[in-house]
C-alpha cells in the first residue's frame, strides 16, 4: 500500500515541477504539509522525496528542506547508457569530464566557427548576462551557450554529446537556493558572466589555444565553487 501512495506523491510533485508550478530553485512543500495534503506518513514523503533526488528533480539539504531543480526537456529522449547526476559527487566528477570535453571544444570552435555560429554563442551569453533574477532562465541561457560553443566546432561529436548530457548537466547555483545572500548571489552570478565573456572573446579572436584556457579556467572555478559552501555550491557552469 505504501509503494503505491508512494509512487503516486512522487507523481505529483514530479508533474508540479515539469509544468512548472514548482520552478526550479523554488522550495517544495515541507513534510508536515504534504503529511497533511495527501494524508500520508513522514516515511512515504521521505520515500517519495529520495524517488526524486534519484532523477535528478530535487536536492534536499538536511535541515532547511527540499528544492526542485531544473527538469530535462519533456521531449528529450532516454539515452542508454547516461549516468543520472544526482549526488554532489556525481556533479564534481560530470565537470571533471567536462573540462576536458569542452576545453577541447572551445579550442575548435575558436579555429572552425562561422560568423553565424560565434553570433549564436554570442546570443546565448547575452540571453545568460539578463537571466540573473531567474535561475530557470538562467540555466537554460547558460546550457544554450555550452551547446552554442559546441556546435561551433564543426564537429557533430561535441553537440551528441552535450545533448545526451542535458540541461541537467549546469549545476542549480546553490547560493540561489540560500537567504540573506542577495548580495553576493549578485557577484557570483557576475563572475561566471565574466568567465563566459572571456571564453566567448577568445573564439571571437580566433585563438584556440586562450579559448581553452578560458573554458578550463571556467569549469574549474566551477568545480572549485561547487566545493565550497561559503561560496555557494553548484555555480552555473
Amino acid at each position: 500500500m505504501s509503494r503505491n501512495l508512494t509512487a503516486d506523491l512522487a507523481a505529483d510533485l514530479r508533474m508540479r515541477i515539469v509544468d512548472g508550478v514548482i520552478q526550479p530553485g523554488d522550495k517544495l512543500p515541507s513534510e508536515n504539509t504534504l503529511i497533511s495534503e495527501f494524508g500520508v506518513s513522514r516515511t512515504v514523503v521521505r520515500s517519495a522525496l529520495t524517488r526524486l533526488q534519484a532523477e535528478g528533480l530535487v536536492e534536499t539539504e538536511r535541515g532547511r528542506g527540499s528544492f526542485a531543480l531544473t527538469p530535462p526537456p519533456a521531449d528529450a529522449p532516454p539515452v542508454p547508457g547516461i549516468r543520472p547526476v544526482v549526488s554532489l559527487e556525481d556533479r564534481a566528477r560530470l565537470l571533471e569530464f567536462r573540462i576536458g570535453v569542452e576545453s577541447e571544444a572551445a579550442a575548435l570552435a575558436a579555429r572552425n566557427r562561422s560568423e553565424r555560429q560565434l553570433q549564436a554563442v554570442r546570443t546565448a551569453l547575452e540571453e545568460f548576462t539578463a537571466s540573473g533574477t531567474h535561475p530557470a532562465h538562467a540555466m537554460k541561457s547558460d546550457y544554450e551557450f555550452h551547446r552554442a560553443i559546441a556546435a561551433a566546432t564543426g564537429n557533430p561529436f561535441y553537440s551528441d554529446c552535450l545533448a545526451a548530457l542535458g540541461q541537467t548537466m549546469i549545476a542549480m547555483p546553490r547560493t540561489r537556493l540560500m537567504t540573506g545572500g542577495e548580495h553576493h548571489v549578485r557577484e557570483h552570478f557576475e563572475q561566471v558572466v565574466l568567465e563566459h565573456e572571456s571564453i566567448y572573446a577568445a573564439i571571437a579572436e580566433g585563438d584556440g589555444a586562450s579559448s581553452s584556457a578560458a573554458m578550463r579556467s571556467h569549469l574549474a572555478n566551477s568545480r572549485r565553487r561547487l566545493r565550497t559552501p561559503a561560496a555557494g555550491r553548484r555555480a552555473g557552469s
